[in-house]
């Protein structure tokens, strides 16, 4: 069993389908919508770049073409260790063991702090939103990507999957905190049928997952999610 940084929040689809996680990577907004939306916000050339839940890595890179400075953390020991072979020719990037709410991070160290899917869901992470207050500098940006449950094919599955979330207490959450909320539409693109079922099936649980594949055809899927953003 893969050791676990303490008081880590389990993410059950990468933590157990890493493989399959990174076929969802590779799907995941093909037209660059979130890089494009980010870096409107605050860009990282020449930065020291934050990337919170990094799992394998598959963002550090992306990051570290144009950042000064790319560290990933993530508690699963065994992602890391994927993470740090991933990036182990990029001497920029630098993976490191921990949790949201104790990052291995000095204070005001940071630039620009990047979670997605991870950790940043509303109510409960009040401890990593202190963290991340704690290094980012000032001048630079927290940026938290986390779904849009109000619209879209994605949006409405995950209601089904969730029927008890509710994204008007999420939105308060944010807005109480001083983030903004950059809604945006973005696209899951398989290659295959069978990569977008075998994505939904670590998403959703089992006969949701053959529910959507049957409703939907071809391998495409408009995904809603916000991006929500401060700049301390």
């Amino acid at each position: 069993m893969a050791e676990i940084a303490r008081g880590a929040v389990p993410s059950p689809n990468i933590w157990n389908s890493p493989q399959v996680y990174e076929l969802e990577n590779r799907a995941v907004d093909p037209d660059g919508v979130l890089a494009a939306a980010m870096r409107a916000i605050r860009p990282w050339d020449g930065a020291d770049v934050l990337d919170v839940g990094c799992g394998t890595g598959f963002h550090l890179p992306f990051f570290a073409e144009d950042a000064r400075r790319v560290i990933g953390v993530e508690p699963h020991a065994g992602l890391a260790s994927a993470a740090a072979r991933r990036t182990r020719d990029l001497p920029n990037v630098t993976v490191r063991a921990g949790t949201a709410q104790a990052l291995p991070i000095p204070d005001a160290s940071i630039d620009v702090a990047h979670a997605r899917w991870a950790y940043f869901f509303g109510p409960g992470c009040e401890p990593g939103l202190a963290e991340l207050d704690r290094v980012v500098r000032r001048g630079g940006a927290i940026l938290v990507i986390d779904n849009d449950a109000t619209r879209s094919t994605f949006g409405r599955w995950f209601r089904r999957s969730l029927p008890k979330y509710d994204p008007a207490a999420v939105e308060r959450f944010w807005t109480r905190r001083g983030f903004h909320r950059e809604p945006l539409t973005i696209r899951w693109a398989f290659q295959t049928r069978e990569d977008l079922a075998a994505v939904l099936r670590i998403e959703f649980p089992r006969d949701l997952a053959d529910a959507c594949l049957h409703e939907l055809p071809g391998v495409e899927v408009d995904y809603a999610v916000n991006l929500w953003w401060r700049c301390p």
